[in-house]
């Protein structure tokens, strides 16, 4: 039975069994069942085909009725930037479904009889688990049980709180990414200390502000020789990275669906972390060489920004991606990470600040200003992404069909001036059909130029786009923390509230704080780094391109000389 349904977010079609989607747009779905994170249905504009299901939701006709919401949050969409390399604003989650069959098997050497469906909770900002479920003290247990095999992440929000410890009032919206990433239950006191931390992770103050502390042990980690593998005889097919890390210098194998599951661990544990998007599945075409070319490029740059943060290059999940090459450790390390508790809210227990006052208001500030240039880098990142998708457009179409044209041209004046041979002079004819000729080569070399300039642009600002998606909810935690600091202040001047407590309101509110200056402070200086990068790898390539049609353009120029 067909549904109506409306667009969360902008969607743009790769290939033909997909369609584009606007914002807002009313849609109508064919089934509710979602297949491996897609639906079908038809838009606005008549079109049939495929798209994401966390990019909308479906509208129930009973007065009173929950809608399907496969999008958790505005950060609860996919990541999926298509072949005009154009991603939706305000994707934070990118939990990416496919038809991709290596995603119905069997796991291969990972516990086949546990997946992340099974472990994982319900999301919250960035993938974190509902606070409902993460601390049942402090929250209601009425909760959705309906998953899905695809996309592992689903709402189960709690509807219903209790008050704990506090009586500072709680959030009315329980879906806020505030409460669902267990935020609010922390700067309240209600997330439990636990009584041993393994791991903790340090900030310090630097020259311009608080950072994370550099790791003790810096490595890299290349990506290479994607190989296309089978197994059952060849019924399955699948394509196999060659990770290396620098510090062990050995070799493991990992397949896209590993990376998917390291994926959502990072989103499962680290709250207030811009984790990198991966690059995004594909419902079609998947072992097509440049799919697969494209793919390796941004998983490259996705694991040197993994490998260059210091808290997520440190993670014990992490590291055991990298470096397990033993089945049965393989298996003992997932389920570990997945049995992880200082995930979410719990993480923020793990961080360490410096004993250096920072004003609230003078940090509000500082966040205001980065939410500001997020926001603005974020619409230039944007327009740069459209603008440098068009020109490769023209490179592949539009420049070499004019240089054809051109060059046929040419061909014909040439063909043309030997039709009557007492006049004709072969030495010009032929320089003539040579420059015509030299014109196709011209536009041959357009339209393979992209490949050398501006892909890598394309990859770098589809991964900044990625990072900048994710800020809007981290932001908006601290926003909320603020807010719970200065109710309490007001309570205890009002003789509500304990001084002490609010203490702890505020004290808890310094730790968000300073994780989240750090974090920016940690983009910024990947930011400078990547786009210093992006921008002289570009215009090398650029001169190095000119030149050489500048040489084909000078040889066929010397073939006059001696006419």
């Amino acid at each position: 039975m067909a549904l109506k349904a409306r667009a969360l977010y902008n969607f743009q079609s790769e290939n033909k069994e997909e369609i584009s989607i606007q914002e807002n747009e009313e849609l109508v779905i064919f089934s509710e069942n979602s297949l491996d994170g897609w639906l079908q249905g038809q838009n606005s504009r008549g079109e049939t085909g495929l798209f994401p299901a966390s990019y909308v939701e479906i509208l129930h006709s009973q007065l009173g009725s929950n809608y399907t919401d496969y999008s958790s949050s505005p950060a609860g969409s996919p990541s999926h930037d298509s072949s005009l390399y154009t991603n939706p604003s305000n994707p934070g989650i990118s939990y990416q479904g496919s038809f991709e069959d290596d995603d119905d098997d069997d796991w291969d050497d990972w516990d086949d009889a546990c997946t992340v469906v099974e472990t994982q909770s319900a999301p919250g900002t960035n993938g974190h688990p509902s606070p409902s479920l993460q601390y049942p003290a402090a929250y209601g247990h009425h909760q959705h049980t309906d998953y899905r095999p695809k996309p592992a992440l689903e709402r189960q929000d709690s509807m219903s709180s209790s008050k704990r410890g506090s009586v500072v009032g709680r959030n009315l919206n329980r879906f806020s990414c505030f409460v669902r990433s267990g935020v609010e239950a922390f700067i309240l006191g209600d997330v439990p200390l636990m009584s041993k931390i393994a791991e903790t992770y340090c900030i310090e103050m630097g020259s311009k502000g608080p950072q994370w502390r550099a790791s003790p042990h810096p490595f890299i980690c290349s990506v290479e020789d994607p190989t296309k593998q089978t197994k059952f005889k060849g019924i399955k097919s699948y394509i196999s990275y060659k990770l290396t890390p620098s510090n062990i210098n050995s070799p493991v194998y990992r397949r896209y669906k590993h990376f998917d599951w390291l994926y959502n661990r990072l989103l499962h544990k680290f709250t207030v972390i811009s984790v990198p998007h991966l690059p995004e599945k594909q419902a079609t075409g998947r072992f097509e060489e440049d799919f697969i070319e494209k793919r390796k490029r941004r998983l490259i740059l996705w694991m040197d920004h993994m490998t260059s943060h210091p808290v997520l290059s440190q993670y014990e999940g992490f590291q055991h991606f990298l470096c397990c090459r033993d089945e049965k450790q393989w298996k003992l390390g997932k389920r570990r990470a997945e049995k992880d508790e200082m995930v979410g809210a719990s993480f923020l227990l793990t961080i360490q600040i410096p004993t250096e006052h920072q004003d609230l208001q003078d940090v509000e500030d500082r966040v205001d200003a980065f939410k500001a240039f997020s926001k603005k880098m974020d619409d230039s990142v944007l327009q740069l992404t459209n603008v440098a998708s068009e020109l490769v457009r023209k490179h592949v179409g539009g420049f070499r069909k004019e240089f054809q044209k051109l060059g046929n041209a040419f061909q014909a004046i040439s063909h043309s001036f030997h039709m009557d041979p007492p006049y004709s002079s072969d030495a010009l004819n032929n320089a003539i059909s040579h420059t015509g000729k030299t014109y196709e080569t011209v536009g041959e070399m357009f339209a393979e130029q992209p490949k050398n300039d501006l892909f890598l642009m394309l990859d770098t600002l589809s991964l900044y786009q990625g990072l900048l998606s994710n800020f809007p909810d981290i932001i908006h935690l601290q926003k909320g923390a603020f807010a719970k600091v200065k109710e309490s202040q007001r309570m205890s001047d009002e003789g509500r509230m304990d001084q002490e407590e609010a203490d702890g309101i505020r004290k808890r509110c310094r730790v968000v704080g300073f994780a989240l200056q750090a974090e920016m402070n940690h983009f910024h200086e990947r930011r400078v780094a990547d786009f210093k990068r992006m921008m002289q790898s570009y215009l090398k390539q650029q001169i190095i391109f000119y030149q050489r049609v500048s040489q084909q353009l000078e040889k066929t120029l010397r073939m006059y000389d001696n006419l």
